[in-house]
């Protein structure tokens, strides 16, 4: 895939729209394999409700907003964007594939795995869905199980088992909208827990078996690997926002002021909380300052992150992988800067538990600003949108190229006929010719490669 854009060869750039923030990350990697973040913008975001966007004008403002910010910062102007997608409205799901070969002399090849990921965008789903992601787990060849790279095996029957992502066509499309609206391209879209743990967790850790817990605004996404492979994503419809509201209408203050209240004196654990200090919060209009014991804001605070913790419990158990998490569960997002949150993890699971911040992969010099886990998710579309433009899947050029539907078989062989028998019958070597050049722009034009749907 390629597009048309005015100076970004060497930059990649990533956009998070969130419940609270749209955040836009721009950045390379360097001779030694690290991030280099050129430019950063975060803004306040006003128009999207659990992940969905609810009102377009709101957020193409504060996407572009954003990615001003970035765009002065690195000091040229973008065009294209790797964005996250999230919401309640993602669905898992498991399913098995086949395939059968034609020989068992030649190799399994890429082709064939390509094949048989293809077939799984054709399963039928609920009205208003589409497949985001497809994710291979094991292969097994003919009655060989277990396999995680097929490729040079040989083999009749070649069978998968894939993790399959789903969500709704207009959520989608709606981020596409609002993006284009603001002036850009959208390169790819990718699932926000996917993303965040390629920023976050180790190959170790993948490896030993992980759950991800990504506690953002508006949801909080989970992502479990085992054995170095994805095996459960689920989005829970609660995040900080919620936890901004109990301290509302608990201590009964203003909203501004109880995101103050969690973000300055909260904590997750009450017990930590030795010295009961009064807060006092200023009244309204004439009226005396309200008293807060932190304590209280304490209590508020934990009941609600327990609630959270127990809808994170029931799907790392529901994944079956809830006794195989030997690295246990990491914290991120902007809900892991709740202070003690990772204690009350520990008490409350009975699973070790730790705040995961992408600093590994970044370079050393960057702002400090981007070690936070509020900036997981960007790093993590960044570091994505980078392996796909260094393998050669995304493409930037200057050339300004139309995006072509795809088109059916049976027409290209038409437009082939067609044109050999006009060259049949022509008896010019000139007119040969100019048959020839008909065809190659017929050919070219039917093979353009098609603005595939974003994966």
């Amino acid at each position: 895939m390629e597009f048309n854009t005015n100076k970004q060869e060497e930059l990649v750039v990533a956009l998070d729209i969130g419940t609270t923030k749209v955040c836009a990350v721009a950045g390379r990697r360097n001779e030694h394999g690290k991030l280099e973040i050129i430019g950063v913008g975060k803004v306040a975001s006003k128009g999207v409700i659990r992940g969905v966007v609810t009102n377009i004008e709101k957020t193409v403002n504060a996407i572009k907003e954003a990615i001003a910010m970035a765009e002065r910062q690195a000091s040229q102007k973008f065009r294209v964007v790797h964005v996250g997608i999230a919401g309640q409205h993602i669905n898992s799901l498991h399913h098995k594939g086949m395939v059968t070969r034609d020989s068992v002399n030649t190799e399994i090849s890429k082709k064939d795995i390509d094949k048989l990921v293809g077939d799984m965008y054709r399963l039928v789903l609920p009205p208003g869905d589409k497949i985001i992601h497809v994710i291979p787990q094991e292969y097994a060849v003919d009655n060989e199980q277990g396999i995680l790279d097929p490729i040079g095996m040989s083999g009749i029957r070649l069978e998968a088992n894939f993790h399959i992502i789903t969500g709704q066509i207009s959520a989608s499309n709606n981020i596409k909208k609002c993006i284009e609206k603001a002036g850009c391209e959208v390169a790819d879209i990718t699932l926000e827990p996917i993303a965040s743990a390629d920023s976050i967790l180790s190959e170790e850790e993948k490896e030993a078996g992980v759950a991800l817990v990504d506690i953002g605004g508006g949801t909080t996404d989970i992502s479990i690997f085992y054995d170095g492979i994805i095996r459960h994503t689920a989005i829970i419809p609660f995040g900080g926002d919620v936890i901004t509201k109990d301290i509302k209408e608990g201590c009964t203050v203003m909203k501004q002021q109880a995101e103050k209240l969690k973000v300055k004196f909260g904590s997750a654990l009450a017990e930590e909380v030795y010295d009961n200090r009064v807060i006092a919060i200023p009244g309204l209009k004439g009226r005396d300052p309200k008293e807060i014991s932190e304590k209280n804001l304490a209590l508020i605070i934990q009941a609600r992150v327990e609630e959270i913790l127990d809808y994170v419990m029931f799907q790392i158990q529901r994944s079956g992988y809830a006794n195989k998490l030997i690295g246990g569960i990491v914290l991120t997002g902007g809900g892991a800067l709740l202070k003690n949150i990772d204690k009350l993890t520990e008490f409350h699971t009975g699973v070790t538990a730790r705040i995961g911040i992408p600093a590994e992969q970044l370079a050393h010099g960057n702002t400090e600003q981007v070690y936070s886990p509020v900036y997981a998710t960007g790093i993590g579309l960044l570091l994505r949108g980078i392996e796909r433009v260094e393998s050669g899947e995304l493409s930037y050029t200057h050339e300004i190229k139309e995006v072509i539907e795809e088109v059916p078989v049976e027409a290209m062989a038409f437009a082939e006929e067609t044109v050999a028998r006009n060259t049949t019958n022509s008896t010019s070597p000139n007119e040969e010719k100019s048959y020839s050049k008909i065809f190659k722009r017929i050919k070219d034009w039917f093979e353009a490669e098609p603005d595939a749907e974003l994966y």
